[in-house]
């Protein structure tokens, strides 16, 4: 169902969704996609949920009118060439995902692609532009892992006064293009080999595609964003658990609530 664009500014630009999914995903997954529908206030072409063959995923995307893409379709590799655990944990999947995200402008047609979490719903109104500028979303702290990788990858230190890793962005395709382009041409490797590459295998926080993608740009045209903070809440809960009165009062204070009820990359 479409809902009413209230910023004109926003109406004018048509944007596609992407969400990088897993079938553990699926408590969360159809809150995330009606908030989208809800809440973000441009007009949608498709939302494309990309994940593993998965009979209940696919299902549910016929059910939300969503665009399915089988995650091994996307990139010359899989998860299974991305060897990144420990003893105790294994994150492969994970950095496969953000390889996932910044692959949008080969499954996307709009020109913009919004990238969302599995796990995040937004319960306040959003808009994701404001005349020419992209609207980022921030909040005030990192993991230092996500700089030190930005510095290996791209040759220069992180320029952005906040942090990106907000759990939803707007990627705009042909600057996308220009840091894989950046990328390659420093490391002389495709550019989803040299992330691998480069991270430090031994953090469980050693890459992040929102702190990359939003200090790349920022760094060419730092007038290109204008930053809002997140308010996202953390809650160690399904978001089928919360009632319609129990979000109200939550909007109050927060836009989104990421909903990370346990660490699924800790091995048993």
């Amino acid at each position: 169902m479409s809902h009413p664009i209230t910023n004109p500014e926003a109406g004018r630009q048509q944007i596609d969704v992407l969400i990088p999914a897993i079938e553990k995903d699926l408590n969360n997954l159809p809150y995330v996609i009606d908030s989208v529908r809800k809440m973000v206030k441009h007009p949608i072409n498709d939302i494309f949920i990309v994940s593993p063959r998965s009979a209940a995923i696919e299902q549910l995307c016929r059910q939300k009118r969503c665009r399915f893409v089988n995650e091994n379709t996307v990139l010359p590799i899989t998860k299974k060439h991305i060897h990144y655990r420990s003893k105790s944990w294994d994150r492969s999947g994970w950095l496969f995902q953000q390889l996932l995200k910044l692959s949008g402008d080969s499954i996307c047609s709009c020109s913009k692609y919004l990238v969302i979490d599995a796990d995040t719903v937004l319960i306040r109104p959003h808009t994701f532009r404001s005349g020419s500028k992209t609207v980022a979303y921030y909040r005030k702290w990192s993991q230092p892992e996500y700089f030190r990788a930005y510095k290996k990858l791209l040759g220069t230190k992180a320029a952005a006064p906040v942090s990106f890793v907000a759990h939803y962005m707007l990627f705009d395709k042909e600057k996308v293009r220009q840091l894989k382009r950046t990328i390659e041409g420093k490391h002389q490797i495709p550019w989803y080999s040299a992330i691998i590459k480069n991270i430090r295998k031994s953090s469980l926080y050693a890459f992040s595609e929102f702190e990359t993608y939003g200090n790349f740009v920022y760094a060419k045209e730092p007038g290109a964003f204008v930053l809002k903070s997140t308010l996202n809440k953390s809650l160690p809960v399904n978001a089928g658990s919360l009632t319609g009165l129990r979000i109200q009062k939550l909007a109050k204070t927060y836009k989104s609530l990421s909903f990370h009820k346990r660490r699924n990359y800790f091995l048993k």
